[in-house]
């Protein structure tokens, strides 16, 4: 990597910390992760829920760790460089940041939050960059891609130190664009702290994620961090969804505050606006893209309305970015989005069957009102809940799924450590709140080849959940398991039958 080493006492000085130790010592690398402290390394001790770093202290100086960050004192007996700080978290960001070199500060960085559209947004923003001629990275649910090397994702946004140093790596690798998925975890958790975004862009909020933020109010103050300077400094612009309540609600702060907002929406007077939508199942979504500085038309061959709202807020931020409208009209055209979001599998019958990434009712609501625009015949849906996640929208999904569907198959989606058919009993409760019918099969692969079996000539059979992932959680055990593998073996089977 190519930035410039820093020691110690730089590093202390930026964490404004209580500094004891070898000043002089460099630093090459810094981790929350004990496997990768070796030296050079600075090894933030972070206190989690089921882990206390400071239990590797010993074991990481042993390998040659240049310093420990920790909110505690430093221990009597302790030899070495200690840098005490107020919250280790946001004192890991802010290292990260110095050590390798603020690459953030760079890039031109659009960081993307809301409940749902960030994964297919971050990849609309990342075509379009390509579509203008510049080599992009953008870190994603499914994947971190530069230009065209790509490894899976771990999580949606990644501990700060593995963002900065995938950041560096963007710059080092001539990529003047960046763009990241923001979440409100990642936020809550200083993971973006220290990080310089020219864009910031909202798509929505819905329910989702109410056990770790145990309100919606809390959910919306952890996203607002990305716009209002909560996380260093506010970007220097923000795109925003003002069809959605907490987006208008956004945009009136943000504008009050004298900050610069550029608004999307389909429903109300914004900034960019999309016009005469028509979708197909075949040849996907058109409408009359309108933006400050002019009109095209869009053929895209992303399904539904949902998708519009992505490609308006891509766009929005291309333009901030100060790229040309032809060449975003041209992205637009080619870009097939993210994997597993309403993504169709191909086959041979006369009946559609789509796989979706919708894990929340809003999610699953959206995507359940796209199908029925698109279907003549029945909607057939396939979904679960997963375990050890927020329990409050399995009641609400269950309502969303029977009173859009003609025929729902509940089953299971990554019970984890929770009982599958505990998880399905609470989803019926919603359920029973409409006249729908429906199966509980908590195996997935029955259930998907029952929905299967059941199509008739055009039906809609929705796949809900999964989406891209390409695995199934059933205890603490993780095995190969993807919807649209299981859907083209059923399909395979029905074409045998």
């Amino acid at each position: 990597m190519t930035f410039q080493a820093v020691n110690l006492r730089q590093v202390a000085d930026r964490l404004k910390a209580d500094f004891s130790g070898d000043e002089s010592i460099v630093v090459t690398n810094v981790t929350h992760d004990s496997r990768q402290a070796h030296a050079g390394a600075l090894f933030a001790a972070i206190r989690g829920l089921t882990m206390d770093g400071h239990r590797f202290v010993d074991d990481v100086m042993r390998r040659g760790a240049a310093g420990i960050i920790s909110e505690l004192d430093r221990p009597a007996n302790f030899e070495g460089a200690w840098l005490k700080v107020a919250d280790a978290r946001a004192a890991l960001a802010e290292a990260a940041s110095v050590v390798y070199g603020n690459p953030s500060h760079e890039l031109k960085l659009v960081g993307i939050t809301g409940t749902n559209g960030k994964t297919t947004t971050t990849y609309l923003c990342f075509a379009l960059a390509e579509a203008n001629g510049e080599k992009a990275a953008m870190l994603t649910t499914v994947e971190y891609r530069i230009g065209d090397k790509s490894e899976e994702a771990v999580r949606t946004t990644p501990e700060a130190s593995d963002t900065n140093k995938f950041l560096r790596e963007a710059v080092d690798s001539g990529c003047p664009t960046a763009v990241m998925e923001t979440s409100s975890q990642a936020i809550d958790l200083h993971r973006c702290d220290g990080l310089r975004f020219r864009v910031g862009i909202f798509t929505n909020l819905t329910r989702d994620h109410l056990d770790y933020h145990l309100t919606m109010e809390n959910y919306f103050l952890a996203k607002k961090k990305l716009f209002d300077g909560g996380l260093g400094e506010a970007p220097g612009s923000s795109v925003i969804n003002i069809d959605d309540e907490w987006g208008k609600k956004l945009a009136d702060e943000l504008r009050a505050n004298g900050q610069r907002v550029l608004t999307f929406a389909q429903n109300n007077p914004a900034d960019l606006t999309a016009e005469n939508i028509e979708v197909s199942l075949v040849r996907g979504t058109s409408y009359l893209l309108k933006t400050p500085i002019g009109e095209r038309t869009i053929n895209s061959p992303l399904v539904g309305r949902p998708h519009v709202y992505n490609m308006l807020a891509a766009t929005a931020a291309s333009l901030e970015l100060g790229f040309d409208l032809d060449r975003i009209a041209a992205g637009l055209e080619t870009c097939v989005g993210a994997p597993g979001r309403f993504e169709r599998v191909p086959h041979d019958g006369d009946f559609a069957v789509v796989v979706d990434y919708a894990h929340s009712d809003d999610a699953l609501l959206n995507t359940l009102k796209t199908a029925r625009d698109l279907t003549k015949g029945r909607i057939i849906t396939v979904f679960g809940c997963g375990g050890d996640r927020d329990k409050t929208k399995r009641v609400p999904m269950g309502e969303v799924a029977g009173r859009h569907s003609d025929l729902v198959i509940v089953t299971s989606d990554n019970p984890r450590t929770e009982n599958p058919l505990e998880i399905i009993e609470q989803i019926e409760v919603g359920l029973k709140n409409t006249s729908c019918p429906y199966l509980s099969i908590s195996d997935r692969r029955e259930a998907i080849h029952q929905a299967i079996a059941k199509a008739k000539p055009e039906d809609v059979v929705i796949i809900a959940g999964k989406g891209h992932e390409t695995y199934q959680i059933v205890g603490s055990e993780k095995y190969h398991f993807d919807d649209r593998e299981i859907a083209r073996e059923a399909l395979a089977k029905l074409a045998e039958d």
